[in-house]
């Protein structure tokens, strides 16, 4: 979350509808996985965006201990645990975007529509085709057949349900059909040919919005709505399922919930050990790493870096 004053920030998710929630009680939450603690990140960040490239994970800009923009890019390195630092954007960004296609890492969205690609043989960013929106507050995220999918945000006019897709040999973005819940903050990923996108803000029925895209038809569809409404929330796709970490509302999440498109339900999972908002998903194999975001609400970054190994 951040200060009325404060602007440009990237989102995209949800929609409502459906039901499909889980019957777990509370307090008989299944552990879903395992958490482990890693090597805390250089310096406190939020509101960041996050890309595995060459087996390494880039945390890429946010807001700085102090609330400010960065554009610093941290390296993680998990078969090592260490962190190091790559070249630093050519702008300073707070929820941004990330992905990578065709094996280069790109950065977007945040504060502007201008898309940067990394040149690890230079350790250089440059600037290609820009964006059409600017999917400020972050939005949601998902590649399929190399084709870098961007939903919902701020800015520049956005309506917030805009979904627009990169083609990196062409350096083209193409505009496709757009979200039926307008939102940001939200997260999303694809699963067999289908782009995923919950949660976000504003209002009840972006917190709680599941629904998918499917770019033959260009089409979305409504599917059951999250157990959790909540914002500033993390995903991740591993076995062909949804997952969907933390989040802001009411107050700081640490659910853990996870939808089945073979069941169309979803299933709740003991929590985060550090419940966060403004947090951003990578996944290599079966683990899910989420290093960053805020530990309250509003301006409160951590260094805190946590992987859930899914079972």
């Amino acid at each position: 979350m951040h200060p009325p004053s404060r602007s440009g920030l990237f989102v995209a998710l949800a929609l409502s509808c459906g039901s499909g929630s889980s019957n777990q009680p509370p307090g008989s939450l299944p552990a879903g996985g395992t958490w482990r603690s890693l090597s805390p990140m250089p310096a406190e960040r939020q509101e960041l965006a996050t890309a595995v490239l060459n087996g390494k994970i880039f945390v890429i800009a946010g807001f700085d201990g102090a609330g400010e923009p960065s554009n610093s890019v941290f390296v993680y390195d998990p078969a090592s645990d260490r962190w190091s630092s790559a070249a630093q954007l050519p702008i300073g960004n707070h929820h941004p975007g990330a992905a990578v296609a065709r094996g280069t890492l790109f950065a977007f969205g945040g504060l502007s529509n201008r898309v940067f690609a990394y040149d690890p043989a230079r350790d250089a960013w440059v600037d290609v085709a820009p964006s059409r929106f600017r999917h400020g507050d972050t939005p949601a995220v998902g590649v399929l057949d190399d084709r870098i999918y961007v939903a919902g945000g701020t800015g520049a006019g956005m309506i917030g349900n805009e979904l627009e897709s990169y083609d990196p040999p062409t350096n083209t973005w193409a505009t496709l059909a757009p979200m039926r819940v307008p939102r940001n903050h939200c997260a999303g990923g694809f699963i067999g040919g289908r782009f995923y996108v919950a949660g976000g803000r504003p209002g009840a029925i972006a917190e709680s919005a599941l629904e998918a895209y499917d770019p033959r038809a260009d089409a979305w569809t409504t599917l059951p709505s999250m157990p959790t409404s909540r914002s500033g929330v993390a995903a991740a796709v591993v076995n062909g399922r949804f997952y969907v970490f933390g989040g802001e509302g009411a107050r700081i999440f640490g659910e853990v919930e996870m939808f089945d498109p073979l069941s169309n339900a979803w299933s709740r999972f003991s929590p985060m050990p550090t419940p966060r908002h403004g947090i951003f998903a990578t996944v290599i194999g079966a683990s899910v790493y989420l290093p960053g975001g805020a530990t309250s609400p509003g301006f409160a970054a951590t260094r805190v870096n946590e992987v859930f190994e899914v079972q």
